[in-house]
């Protein structure tokens, strides 16, 4: 699945992923994706634009509240996971909105436990899938494996 999703965010408009499923669909797999894997990664990218339920108060930014995790999400996300939404929450990469649809969407993709590299990819898909501005370097350094940035 999450080498359709890089290959989606390289080679893929946002809108056609949202509008044009059958032909994005045809286009994976004339890229040599299976079947089973597109329907996965297309079904876990509708996650996206459906998001967690939403509550009808906003949620408190990171300074003035605690996110504790539940123990499937404790299961899911490690350490070094956790660390790095947080990261990204206090950078303002992330908005504790989009990051309780990050938390979704990574218990919602497939194995036991998710990398980094895999949960900077779903960080990175959901910022893309909300339309949420980025800059390219933030895209880079998302997509980039962990240890290959240059010293700061």
């Amino acid at each position: 699945m999450y080498d359709i999703l890089v290959y989606l965010f390289e080679n893929c408009q946002q809108h056609e992923v949202s509008d044009e499923k059958e032909r994005v669909a045809r286009k994976l797999s004339a890229a040599g994706f299976e079947e089973s894997d597109i329907s996965e990664a297309l079904t876990w990218l509708a996650g996206v634009a459906r998001g967690p339920h939403r509550s009808f108060a906003p949620l408190p930014d990171s300074g003035a509240a605690f996110r504790a995790y539940a123990p499937k999400e404790l299961a899911k996300l490690d350490t070094d996971c956790r660390g790095l939404l947080i990261y990204f929450e206090q950078s303002g990469i992330l908005s504790p909105q989009t990051r309780e649809t990050v938390i979704d969407r990574a218990l919602a993709a497939t194995g036991d436990g998710l990398t980094i590299e895999q949960l900077k990819l779903v960080v990175l898909m959901v910022l893309w899938n909300q339309r949420t501005p980025s800059s390219r370097l933030v895209a880079e350094d998302l997509l980039s494996p962990v240890g290959t940035r240059l010293p700061s």
